[in-house]
């Protein structure tokens, strides 16, 4: 068994800081926002997931641009209290990949990327049309989180569910069937996974299952 603290990796045979990879499979949050000019932008992040039910919300984490200065979907989400997330399926893989690029501000990656978006129902941003699932969420607020390196900073925002856009093809017997899309995630590195089956688990007599 192999013990190291955190940023000594190198010094026990590891290329690359495998942190990332140990924690994985990562879903992938696919943030569509606008800003307060109304240009939109879209951004994929992998420190994504749900951290309540009751009622539903979602945290994602972003670092800092190499400058110091906030992220687009930041800056975005902080000006306008709204933003999307939209579920990337194994076929969208590739839009993903291209929406990560880095452009201007106000530069729209759904424009530059040619990856269609579909209105919102309850607030301004735009989700991604062909996603089987997509989140419309309000803004609740930001943690400003450790960081080793000065010139660099970590958030961490949290927003609040009010919309769920669904496709009638992943719904199998009343429940979502992963299967269906195949959500992609984020491992470590560059190496990416998806879910193509599952199994069932019954939880001891006396534990909450599923509502």
């Amino acid at each position: 068994m192999i013990f190291y603290e955190p940023g000594q990796h190198k010094e026990h045979g590891f290329t690359h800081d495998p942190f990332k990879a140990f924690c994985s499979p990562r879903p992938i949050g696919w943030i569509g926002s606008v800003d307060d000019q109304g240009r939109t932008n879209l951004a994929p992040y992998s420190f994504f997931n749900a951290m309540a039910s009751n009622p539903p919300q979602i945290v994602f984490g972003t670092g800092s641009r190499p400058d110091g200065t906030k992220k687009d979907s930041q800056l975005n989400i902080e000006q306008t209290g709204e933003f999307t997330l939209s579920i990337v399926a194994h076929a969208l893989k590739d839009d993903m990949n291209k929406s990560s690029a880095a452009l201007p501000h106000g530069e729209s990656e759904f424009e530059t990327a040619g990856i269609e978006g579909a209105a919102s129902r309850l607030i301004k941003p735009l989700r991604v049309a062909k996603a089987p699932i997509a989140f419309e969420c309000v803004y609740k607020q930001t943690i400003e989180m450790e960081s080793w390196d000065p010139a660099h900073k970590n958030y961490m925002l949290i927003g609040k569910v009010i919309g769920i856009h669904v496709s009638e093809d992943v719904i199998v017997d009343g429940k979502a069937d992963v299967t269906k899309w195949q959500p992609v995630s984020r491992l470590g590195y560059f190496d990416y996974a998806t879910v193509t089956e599952v199994f069932e688990m019954f939880r001891p007599e006396g534990a909450p299952g599923p509502t």
